[in-house]
């Protein structure tokens, strides 16, 4: 066959798009579409994600329970009983080690999220994918680590005899969804800002402290609530979702506190109306990635 026909052969094929066909202000339910296709795909990120955190580890997974217990046992010798928190609080273990969770599922898939593109950027610059699955796969990853601390937590219910077998276990459900869906939007919209301002990463570590120290992990709602007194301030402080979240934890995990320490009113409304709200911000933030990922290539 000559070169000529060969063009015109050529001429004669469809064309195929290449990559993603909806382009730069593609919508969500587009790229959930897209995403559906490259599962295989998210579920190797995951996993690669994992093993490459613990590689050439002797303890491997176990390296997720360090962090946590350690924390554990700093709060409760030197906050719980240097400082005498735990007075008033029973089973003071249980109720920091229930908020340190909670807390711990979201600072990690922020933190992952945020750096998960420019982590990835030899293989953004090499081979197309859709950019969402790099923060997704941190969500997937971080989700895993919970899981295993959220087992340590089982367990130590069952050796203090407080194992949470009550009807507050419907606070389970609605606080861990609040907490993905606030994690996953903004690690959607910080991993892409991420790219453009490099400061983001260590401007989330020190606002992921502030919002430890922020919610009821080694204090109780109670000692916020009289030390603000009813109004404004105690509402914002409520109404954060991280807060709302650890509280439903809290109510879940924690029996002991059941009947001693008060709950903000109407939580389970409150946790509705925050899972509404990551919903709507996912949708936003995605369309703030959608028009940043353009030049994610040429900036990386």
């Amino acid at each position: 066959m000559s070169a000529q026909d060969r063009y015109a052969a050529l001429a004669q094929q469809e064309l195929v798009t290449v990559g993603s066909g909806a382009g730069p202000g593609k919508g969500i339910i587009a790229s959930i579409r897209e995403i559906s296709k490259q599962r295989e795909m998210l579920s190797l990120l995951i996993r690669r994600d994992l093993k490459s955190r613990y590689k050439d580890s002797a303890l491997g997974f176990l390296w997720t329970l360090v962090r946590p217990i350690t924390q554990l046992v700093i709060y409760y010798v030197v906050i719980g009983h240097f400082l005498r928190a735990a007075e008033g609080t029973p089973d003071f273990a249980i109720y920091v080690f229930t908020g340190l969770t909670a807390f711990g599922l979201f600072s990690e898939i922020i933190a992952s999220s945020t750096s998960s593109i420019v982590g990835n950027a030899g293989l953004i610059k090499k081979v197309y994918l859709p950019r969402e699955i790099f923060p997704l796969a941190s969500v997937g990853s971080a989700v895993f680590n919970f899981v295993i601390q959220l087992g340590i937590l089982l367990v130590a219910t069952i050796l203090l005899g407080a194992f949470p077998i009550s009807p507050e276990l419907v606070y389970f459900i609605p606080s861990l969804a609040v907490l993905l869906v606030f994690a996953t939007a903004f690690g959607i919209l910080l991993s892409a800002v991420n790219v453009y301002l490099r400061d983001i990463q260590y401007l989330v570590e020190v606002a992921l402290l502030l919002m430890m120290w922020a919610s009821p992990i080694v204090y109780t709602w109670r000692m916020v609530k009289d030390a603000l007194g009813p109004g404004l301030l105690l509402e914002i402080y409520t109404n954060n979702p991280v807060t709302l979240a650890v509280l439903g934890f809290q109510r879940t995990f924690w029996i002991a506190g059941h009947d001693v320490v008060p709950y903000p009113d109407l939580l389970m409304l409150r946790l509705g109306i925050a899972f509404v709200i990551g919903v709507i911000l996912i949708g936003v933030f995605h369309r703030v990635f959608a028009k940043l990922q353009g030049n994610f290539a040429q900036v990386l």
